[in-house]
């Protein structure tokens, strides 16, 4: 929200079109250059003011002269439009400047062309910058009652997106006012509501404006860490806007928020970060001569000296303080100035000076916070909150006399409009329902088709995996018993002597091992499918699964490959103890089988954050990356013979990966060609 800087229309344009261009030094040139050009003097006013707010954060003085040429010109040319303007954008000018009260006196000048050209808009809007001048400026009743006007013009009417904008920034003002009154929770509302109506409309510079001036609450009731919260909030996200829009008016927020912060500093008694912000805010204000600004520095400056005894230096500070708001008639930033003059004195052991100061403290704060000042607020407020249900109960009174009118004169007429135009919203919404029952059932029945060929499509491809897992479950139970049958054979002839049928058992074992690990993975799947396997998650010990099948698969390994486990004793899952058994024995199984004899595998261990990753490494063959791309594929699973001739399906890999994710974890492989492979597996921390 740009505070009070929301003028026109016209205006609105120019600063847009100033900050689409970035505010570059070639298109400000380009603008400077159009002057040289004749033109009619409207368009120059209107080039002068573009130009006047382009340089208002660049170069005031240069911003100022352009704006008092503008205001100039459109007098001579009488056009009340153009001099309305004008005098708003000087009137801005002179308020960066900290001249609130040349800014009072230009605004009220707007606000009678304004009257003038009977034009409500441009009235509300002039009520609502003079309410703001006036807070500026301390007077807080007046403030009040401008603002509150302002809203009760602007609410009337078709409200435009310009209108919403601004009746937000009456209620942001109306705010600050109750803010400076104390009335703190009333404040809180009002800043929390223009919150709320800036997201809802879009206006992304309200969120730090309000989120400056809650800061500013908690200041002001002594919660100095929610008060950097919201400060430090405020001026991060002004310094994104500056980012995305370096010209934005969101920068006369920057140095208001500084100074905050600095200020809960001071009271935090964290000196150093107080004096570092003092020194950024008083940079920024010295680039556009913001003289309310830069005493406002200074006397925050002397404050703090003053809370380090350093009475010279405190002095010194406030008197400039004073010095610049006596001159630009800041009341409230004097009555301040007075209060620290008395507090020094005192300190300072010099009791008459002390009073001296605080009878002017005294005086000049009860002329701005006077009983009847405040009174007169209070009306003022129920005024604003009674008024809009007034006027609605006279619209309401004067629609009802109209309709007692027209009833007595139309009334058969109006009988038989009513009863047509009854037909006629019978007969559209009839059509209507019909065009909308047509569309939802056209809808459903395209999802449905989609629906059926999605199915249609996944059906297929799992019959493929299925007869493919068929054939190759066929041929592997054929083989173990087909060698059982001629070593039969073979021992009733006698042709098999005693020394070699330990070899003959043990390679059948090898055999039959394979064919029960495939059938055992094969009833698993099948289960899977059918979602019939009921998982029990519970604290197990990763170290004891993995010890348990390194002894199985021991005892029946030939190729005396080295089996390490180097899971950590601390290794606890949450997990279902089966499936992860499952999952471990294929790993284990896999990298023997694609491990040359001699070779090496280790199971290891790893603890993260909010889980344990385990991993099998091999030093085994490798694999290409098209291969490992292709693992974990249920449609087209992959499947090719060890380095021992050892057969698999492919099936193995696929139920880790299914068991893995269903115990809330997920599994993923490394490989080298030539050097080796790691599958690793994560689960939750017991």
């Amino acid at each position: 929200m740009k505070h009070f800087f929301i003028y026109s229309i016209v205006l609105i344009s120019f600063i847009s079109a100033r900050f689409t261009k970035g505010q570059s030094i070639a298109y400000l040139d380009s603008l400077e250059g159009q002057l040289s050009v004749k033109m009619p003097d409207t368009a120059r006013v209107s080039l002068l003011l573009n130009l006047a707010g382009s340089y208002a954060f660049k170069d005031f003085a240069k911003s100022l002269n352009y704006a008092k040429e503008a205001a100039s010109l459109a007098e001579k040319t009488n056009e009340k439009f153009y001099m309305l303007q004008a005098n708003r954008e000087l009137g801005l000018i002179y308020n960066l400047g900290g001249d609130y009260t040349t800014a009072l006196s230009l605004e009220t000048k707007s606000l009678e062309i304004a009257i003038e050209l009977n034009d409500s808009t441009q009235i509300g809007r002039s009520y609502s910058n003079i309410g703001s001048h006036y807070y500026e400026i301390g007077v807080y009743d007046d403030a009040y009652f401008y603002l509150t006007t302002a809203y009760g013009i602007l609410s009337k009417g078709e409200i435009s997106y310009e209108d919403s904008l601004q009746i937000n920034i009456v209620i942001h003002n109306v705010g600050r006012v109750f803010k400076d009154m104390g009335q703190f929770e009333t404040a809180l509302q009002h800043l929390r509501l223009s919150q709320k109506v800036s997201r809802e409309i879009g206006d992304r510079e309200g969120n730090p404006y309000a989120l400056d001036e809650i800061g500013d609450v908690m200041l002001r009731i002594g919660k100095y860490d929610s008060a950097l919260l919201y400060l430090k909030q405020a001026k991060n996200e002004t310094n994104e806007l500056l980012r995305q829009e370096p010209e934005s008016f969101v920068k006369e927020l920057r140095t208001k928020t500084l100074i905050k912060i600095a200020r809960v500093y001071s009271l935090l008694k964290e000196y150093d970060n107080a004096l570092a912000y003092y020194d950024s805010t008083t940079r920024l204000h010295e680039l556009t001569n913001n003289q309310y600004g830069i005493a406002e520095v200074e006397l925050g400056r002397g404050s703090l000296f003053l809370s380090q005894k350093n009475y010279v230096e405190a002095e010194n500070h406030i008197d400039i303080a004073l010095e610049i708001a006596k001159r630009i008639n800041a009341r409230i930033l004097e009555i301040n100035c007075y209060a620290e003059l008395a507090k020094l004195w005192e300190e300072n052991g010099d009791h008459k000076k002390s009073l001296e100061y605080f009878k002017k403290h005294k005086s000049l704060n009860d002329s701005l916070f006077s009983e009847e000042m405040q009174q007169k607020l209070f009306r003022d407020q129920v005024r604003f909150a009674t008024a809009s249900k007034d006027e609605q109960i006279r619209s309401l009174t004067k629609l009802e006399e109209y309709r007692k009118l027209e009833i007595k004169r139309q009334e058969f007429i109006r009988n038989v409009l009513v009863v047509v135009m009854a037909l006629v919203v019978i007969l559209l919404i009839t059509v209507y329902r019909s065009g909308q029952r047509g569309k939802r059932i056209n809808g459903l029945l395209l999802q449905h088709q989609e629906d059926m060929e999605k199915r249609s499509a996944e059906l297929e491809q799992l019959n493929q995996v299925k007869d493919k897992f068929f054939s190759i479950i066929s041929h592997d139970l054929r083989s173990p018993i087909n060698a059982l049958s001629g070593l039969l054979d073979l021992m009733d002839k006698g042709a098999i002597h005693s020394e070699e049928l330990p070899m003959a058992i043990r390679e059948l074992r090898i055999r039959f091992n394979h064919t029960r690990t495939l059938l055992n993975n094969l009833l698993d799947w099948t289960l899977l499918q059918m979602d019939k396997m009921n998982l029990q998650p519970a604290k197990i010990s990763l170290k004891n699964l993995v010890d348990e099948n390194i002894d199985l698969i021991q005892s029946v390994q030939s190729k005396e490959i080295n089996l390490v486990n180097q899971v950590s004793h601390e290794a606890h899952a949450y997990a279902d103890s089966n499936t992860i058994n499952l999952v471990i024995r294929n790993l284990i199984g896999n990298a023997l089988k694609f491990t040359n004899a001699g070779g090496a595998i280790t199971v290891s261990s790893e603890a993260r954050e909010k889980e344990w990753v385990i991993s099998v490494s091999d030093n085994g063959v490798g694999m290409k990356p098209e291969i490992v791309a292709m693992l974990f594929d249920k449609i087209n699973p992959y499947s090719t013979r060890g380095t021992a001739n050892e057969k698999g399906t492919g099936l193995g890999l696929i139920l880790c990966k299914e068991f893995v994710e269903k115990n809330n974890g997920q599994i993923w492989v490394e490989s080298i060609e030539g050097q080796g492979s790691t599958f690793w597996f994560s689960l939750p921390k017991a």
